[in-house]
């Protein structure tokens, strides 16, 4: 990991570019883009001509683009039944418990989140309505991996939401099958629908709907460059739940610090992506020299070594003054997972307003957050949690404001709407209020006219 040492050098490098924008092509990916399409194109070229094809081609560009990206020549999309029952024999049943101990765990976390639905009165004339979500689309990567924790933290939300319909698309593997784990996630989630579809068409897919694949209102997770672009480019069609980059964690630690836990977390993150950011900003220049000993240790022993190392070459051990210098690094990096390692780890918690998590002391590695505390691993990458946060019940939910007044609320407001309508140049808003006002003064004086005089006198007598 490289060494970075004082606070104005780590501002600098830690200062964030759009990761969308600054990304580049390998010369591989540049050669396999040519052999498929029969000619150099740039990933944006590359994801515009397939949702392109996918919405005036349908399922036809579906298949097409599934036997000439991922291999597979399908037969159909959709998953059936009987394939999602075959998974449960397939796996372990300890993998089939431990699934099943932390679905009922995200559940409990979303359920406990202050949330409403339905009609939600502000007053006597105004209001908001909350529903769910009728459809998503879950992206759920795969191929040669599973990730079956991922279809948990994206289908248990939503259901808490009361979604009506879940459809889950991954890629298949060579055999033209998802991941047995990932069916039995999804079926313990339950996922509506299931198809085999991965890439920017299984994108384009959902966003605009083909024969086979339900339109949705919103698309959520994770994915490669092609997968992100395409969600990038059809929002607005639908919505997204952001933009998922590479995998980060900046560990803030001191001197008291357990070095090899320090490195054991950096590498499990460093095992996501080549791209991947493992940052550790400390005060203690022993404790850095120690956790650069300990990743190389723990290095050797780990199967995706060849991935590990080409992050953690690209890592950084930040040394600063004192934690103030740590904070203020930290909120300006945003990272996705923040795991606070010192000893008063609590006290800096209230600091920190920039982070997709918050992972407070050495009982709290970040890969429990990955699949079992309850809070949902989807969180804002790229610095997007300046803004942007976890994925939650909330993803999933859309409001309606409410505007439901009487003649006499009607009356106080259209004096000052009328004054405002003119002062913007649009008379034909000031006559819509207007029109209201006179008229219920027409009625209110007919009524007034038809009263005998008798009538109008003890009403006179009456107010005075």
């Amino acid at each position: 990991m490289k060494r970075v040492k004082g606070f104005n050098k780590a501002r600098r490098l830690l200062t964030r570019e759009n990761f969308w924008e600054s990304f580049t092509t390998t010369p591989r990916l540049r050669a396999q883009i040519k052999q498929v399409f029969g000619e150099a194109l740039s990933v944006q070229e590359v994801v515009d001509r397939i949702i392109g094809e996918v919405r005036y081609k349908g399922d036809n560009a579906l298949f097409d683009y599934t036997e000439k990206l991922d291999g597979v020549r399908l037969d159909s999309l959709e998953v059936d039944r009987r394939e999602v029952v075959a998974a449960y024999d397939i796996i372990n049943k300890k993998v089939i418990s431990a699934l099943e101990f932390a679905a009922r765990r995200i559940w409990d976390f979303h359920l406990a989140c202050e949330y409403k639905t339905g009609l939600i009165p502000i007053d006597r004339h105004l209001g908001q309505q909350i529903l769910p979500l009728q459809k998503v689309g879950l992206y759920v990567p795969g191929g040669s991996a599973a990730y079956p924790s991922t279809v948990l933290m994206m289908a248990i939300p939503a259901k808490v939401a009361g979604v009506e319909e879940i459809i889950m698309v991954s890629p298949p593997g060579k055999d033209g099958r998802i991941p047995a784990p990932t069916l039995v996630a999804a079926d313990i989630a339950k996922v509506n629908r299931i198809f085999k579809l991965g890439g920017a068409q299984a994108i384009a897919a959902l966003a605009f709907g083909t024969e086979s694949i339900p339109r949705v209102d919103k698309i959520c997770g994770p994915g490669n460059i092609f997968v992100t672009l395409a969600k990038k480019m059809v929002y607005g069609t639908v919505d997204i739940d952001g933009l998922k980059g590479p995998s980060e964690i900046i560990i803030v630690a001191d001197e008291k610090t357990n070095p090899a836990l320090c490195a054991a977390d950096l590498l499990a993150q460093a095992e996501h992506d080549p791209l991947a950011s493992v940052i550790l900003i400390t005060t203690s220049a022993d404790l850095a020299d120690q956790v650069d000993k300990e990743i190389e240790i723990q290095l050797g022993k780990l199967k995706r070594r060849s991935i590990i190392r080409k992050a953690i070459d690209a890592g950084m051990l930040v040394l600063v003054d004192d934690m103030a210098q740590a904070v203020e690094l930290v909120n300006l990096f945003a990272p996705e997972h923040l795991s606070l390692m010192t000893s008063d780890a609590s006290a800096l918690v209230p600091k920190i307003r920039n982070a997709g998590c918050i992972f407070v002391g050495e009982n709290s590695p970040v890969v429990l957050g990955d699949y079992v505390a309850g809070p949902s691993h989807v969180l804002p990458t790229g610095g997007s949690a300046r803004f942007g946060s976890p994925l939650g019940v909330a993803d999933f939910l859309k409001v309606s404001n409410i505007i439901a007044l009487d003649k006499p609320a009607m009356r106080e407001l259209s004096q000052a709407a009328v004054v405002i309508a003119k002062a913007e140049g649009l008379d034909a808003h000031a006559q819509a209020v207007a029109l209201r006002v006179i008229a219920t003064l027409s009625k209110t004086k007919r009524k007034q006219s038809r009263r005998s005089p008798s009538m109008r006198e003890s009403e006179g007598k009456k107010l005075k």
